[in-house]
């Protein structure tokens, strides 16, 4: 399959955010977004006015590029909020917050959705009591996630967990409540705007 192995860092200058892609690096003062806050190459200070699809064009890539996505599988995503019934912005961001690798991230089990993937395909994490080595997979309100092994993963350090997750720390697993909202997310994409760029 198909990924992206370049530095990441330069992933979070070109959208001109931090996207969290390196875990703990992101929060220090090494986070090269707060040195070098232009965008990557030779001509990366230059900063033009956008016009409406440059917009949309790099929220979609800066959506893409929080959740890990490429093009393909994403663009399944986007059309499956289309053909749903609802707002599609909003089913959009929940069909991406659902989905298992954003899951163990969002619940603290790893400090990147890039290591909650490959955490999930080395089979460390269960879902419902079995385990679960698809990271792509769509979980449901009610959904538990546990840790096979809490020697074998890295709990991230500082983190909130979101209200749309509820934590049992007696049992130690995470339970899916409720689906999330834009409002929840840490990353504030313009969902909106990405159904529009793929409605033209």
């Amino acid at each position: 399959m198909a990924r992206y192995t370049d530095a990441k860092c330069r992933l979070c200058r070109r959208e001109g955010v931090k996207l969290y892609l390196k875990g703990s690096k992101c929060e220090s003062e090494k986070c090269p977004i707060t040195k070098k806050a232009q965008a990557p190459g030779m001509h990366g200070t230059r900063r033009k006015s956008m016009s409406e699809y440059g917009k949309q064009l790099r929220e979609k890539q800066k959506a893409k590029r929080i959740y890990g996505l490429l093009e393909k599988q994403f663009k399944n995503y986007v059309n499956k909020a289309l053909s749903a019934k609802g707002v599609s912005g909003e089913i959009l961001t929940r069909l991406l917050e659902s989905r298992l690798d954003n899951m163990v991230y969002r619940s603290g089990f790893a400090v990147s959705r890039a290591q909650a993937r490959q955490f999930i395909r080395r089979g460390l994490f269960t879902v419902n009591g079995k385990k679960e080595n698809i990271p792509s997979r769509i979980l449901k309100i009610g959904d538990i996630i546990k840790p096979v092994s809490f020697e074998k993963i890295h709990l991230r350090e500082g983190f909130v967990l979101p209200e749309w997750l509820e934590a049992n720390t007696k049992e130690r697993y995470v339970k899916y409540l409720r689906l999330p909202n834009a409002e929840d997310t840490q990353e504030k994409v313009d969902m909106q705007s990405i159904i529009e760029f793929y409605s033209r």
